[in-house]
């Protein structure tokens, strides 16, 4: 199979998340507590991925890869409602813009970190003086559209 896909999904998952907060906040707008707007969004989440599980049951994992599992290898949907949580509840107070800007640019700082020192079971991708200046183009770039 050809990896052809990969890059637009990935720009087309961009293009979707930056319309997230917007929707999100239009949730907790119509449902006023942002608790239950988070339970409705991740619940919608939550009976997809089933559904796709029941068309798609396997592989699953044995075992002795759920023994090996790191301690923190489930928090990843906690990360992911904490960025639903923000959005939800500051895209009216600072915009879609900067919300997502300032949400992009700190997760490309910390993924930065993340590869330079191959945290959390990532291969070491070093820190070359192009990534760094890439990354302070990026975070310029972002107070600039925050500035303006």
């Amino acid at each position: 199979m050809s990896n052809a896909w990969i890059y637009p999904f990935i720009i087309v998952g961009g293009m979707l998340q930056a319309a997230g907060a917007p929707v999100n906040g239009e949730l907790k707008a119509a449902l006023v507590n942002p608790w239950l707007a988070s339970s409705v969004s991740f619940l919608l989440v939550t009976f997809l991925a089933i559904a796709l599980f029941c068309i798609q049951p396997t592989p699953l994992p044995t075992l002795d890869a759920l023994r090996g599992m790191k301690w923190w290898a489930p928090l990843g949907g906690i990360v992911g409602a904490v960025a639903v949580f923000a959005g939800l509840t500051l895209v009216q107070k600072v915009g879609v813009g900067t919300l997502n800007g300032l949400t992009i640019c700190a997760n490309l700082v910390a993924s930065v970190a993340i590869d330079h020192f191959g945290w959390i079971g990532v291969a070491e991708h070093p820190l070359s003086w192009l990534r760094a200046l890439g990354t302070v183009l990026m975070v310029a770039g972002v107070a600039l559209v925050m500035r303006f």
